[in-house]
């Protein structure tokens, strides 16, 4: 049975695109972004297929592309356009699908709908969090949406280790860890390959 993971994190800049390469990779993946607001030319679709090693993977083209790096729906105002759900069709594949999000749950497509409405009943979820002042707020919010909507949630840690955090964060969700991926000098198709084997096992039960 083939798996349709979304990643989505506790905020923006916290590692979904890294993240993403490193699920894509481990899985041999399809992956796709439904919106991609900004950077076009250099696009998280383009760092992953940059990433990823194997030769299985197929990229998709975003459904929606908005000029301005901002939050989709006021890049949406920019471009004169408005975000339909209903024009973002999931791209066919017999293959397991990452999917990335932008930003954090909340963040608006419209006057009505966020990332939030983008994720599927059929979808598991990766909940990218990485410490920082609020950083404990954010995790718990967004963890705790997302089990309220009934959908199967596992965390994975992105930067230093911050035992406090992690522990107030298990005791009070139990969401299971899949991993960490460190602070690294940088990311390329060798690191992204580590990583893969770290969480293999993990990954192939989610």
């Amino acid at each position: 049975m083939f798996k349709k993971i979304f990643i989505t994190g506790i905020s923006t800049e916290v590692g979904k695109t890294i993240t993403s390469a490193i699920v894509a990779e481990t899985l041999e993946a399809d992956y796709w972004k439904p919106i991609q607001a900004g950077d076009l030319e250099h696009s998280d679709r383009h760092k992953v297929e940059e990433l990823v090693s194997n030769s299985k993977s197929v990229f998709h083209p975003n459904a929606i592309t908005l000029q301005t790096p901002m939050s989709p729906h006021a890049a949406a105002q920019i471009d004169n356009i408005t975000i339909d759900l209903n024009n973002i069709k999931e791209p066919k594949t017999n293959n397991h699908l990452v999917i990335e999000g932008a930003g954090g749950l909340l963040v608006p497509l419209n006057d009505s709908e966020t990332i939030l409405d983008l994720i599927k009943p059929d979808y598991k979820v990766i909940v990218v969090s990485r410490h920082y002042l609020g950083s404990i707020n954010h995790t718990l919010l967004t963890l705790n949406l997302l089990q309220e909507k009934g959908f199967e949630v596992s965390l994975i840690y992105s930067g230093n280790e911050h035992k406090t955090t992690e522990d107030i964060i298990k005791k009070m969700t139990n969401i299971p860890v899949i991993g960490r991926i460190n602070e690294e000098p940088y990311f390329d198709k060798t690191v992204i390959k580590k990583y893969a084997k770290v969480f293999k096992d993990t990954l192939k039960t989610l």
